[in-house]
């Protein structure tokens, strides 16, 4: 088994873990660079009973779930 899946993470937000831990490890000068590569401009909606649910950015969506994942262990 994957060791990603063993902690209970999708393989998206893994990605986005290693990518972010990989981005704060350059120095300054790259570091700024690729966070500006980093940045999503991608936002999504969950529908329940044929209605749109609110729209939310991505980034801010997975923000706010590796913060509700850091309060729940």
């Amino acid at each position: 088994m994957a060791y990603w899946k063993a902690a209970g993470l999708t393989y998206n937000r893994y990605l986005a873990v290693a990518a972010r831990a990989v981005r704060r490890s350059l120095q300054d000068g790259p570091r700024a660079a690729a966070e500006r590569r980093g940045q999503m401009d991608l936002r999504f909606a969950k529908w329940e009973n044929g209605k749109q649910g609110e729209v939310k950015g991505l980034g801010q969506a997975n923000e706010e779930a590796m913060a509700q994942t850091a309060g729940s262990k």
